[in-house]
């Protein structure tokens, strides 16, 4: 898998020609400094722990979609329509690339697990939620929940309108190198900001651990394409790739458009 990241990357960086170190040298001669890492943590924290988002992904029988989109779309009123939970869905997504027949949900707690506890607690008694939770699952084939911290050098998340297409770029690192990502990243994410791309990073907290998801927004596959183009024109960027492809053990990327219930469009 890495061999061929390193050849697309290699690809590139040759066309551009930015410097005559190559991204891939830099890689094998890298070496860390746990005094920079240090210096790095102590400056900045990687999250705000009071805001914890939770990833919802369930992996819909193919003959369902629409009666799952429904039965979703409604749990989302029910849950919204309780005011005394601090919990608010602020994406929703379906799958065009990659899994297929895939539905992602990102629901936001003010207030950290202590609102998670809460929110449980009340719908766990709701009637009418545990009616269409056992309805749903009837009509999934698997699923999976992920609690998550966003980094809190990405740019505020905020709704997007129009027409978009999100990309969900996630990441499994290796042990112990989440400071070291988030070090680079802080510098890295200064040369997406300029197109507005950038829509939200996390890292796990429950779930599939040492896991990082970058969201980017686009309006287009060509703007997408474009974008990352001329994110490698600039200098510093293929270091920032270089510095982090090391700390990766595995990556995953799927292309997700909004529901029609979706806060984010």
């Amino acid at each position: 898998m890495f061999v061929l990241r390193v050849n697309s990357f290699v690809s590139v960086s040759a066309l551009n020609n930015q410097s005559s170190e190559s991204w891939l040298n830099k890689i094998l001669s890298r070496k860390i400094s746990p005094n920079e890492a240090a210096k790095e943590s102590h400056s900045r924290m990687l999250s705000d722990k009071e805001i914890l988002y939770a990833l919802h992904t369930h992996n819909v029988r193919a003959d369902s979609t629409q009666n799952y989109l429904n039965n979703y779309k409604t749990t989302v009123e029910l849950i919204e329509s309780k005011k005394n939970l601090a919990c608010e869905l602020v994406a929703s997504w379906s799958v065009q690339v990659g899994d297929q027949d895939q539905f992602l949900h990102l629901w936001r707690y003010t207030g950290g697990f202590q609102k998670v506890d809460l929110a449980e607690e009340e719908l766990k008694k709701d009637p009418n939620f545990i009616k269409l939770s056992i309805e749903r699952g009837g009509l999934l084939r698997a699923r999976h929940l992920q609690y998550l911290l966003g980094f809190s050098y990405w740019p505020v998340m905020e709704p997007r309108t129009g027409k978009n297409i999100y990309e969900m770029r996630s990441y499994r690192l290796k042990p112990g190198t989440m400071i070291e990502w988030g070090n680079n990243w802080a510098r890295a994410i200064n040369f997406r900001r300029n197109n507005n791309e950038a829509y939200a990073g996390f890292f796990s907290q429950i779930g599939r651990l040492y896991n990082v998801h970058h969201i980017w927004c686009y309006s287009s596959y060509q703007q997408r394409k474009e974008t990352r183009e001329n994110a490698w024109r600039q200098p510093g960027w293929d270091e920032c790739v270089a510095y982090t492809v090391p700390l990766i053990r595995e990556m995953h990327c799927r292309i997700l458009i909004p529901t029609e219930f979706s806060p984010t469009k």
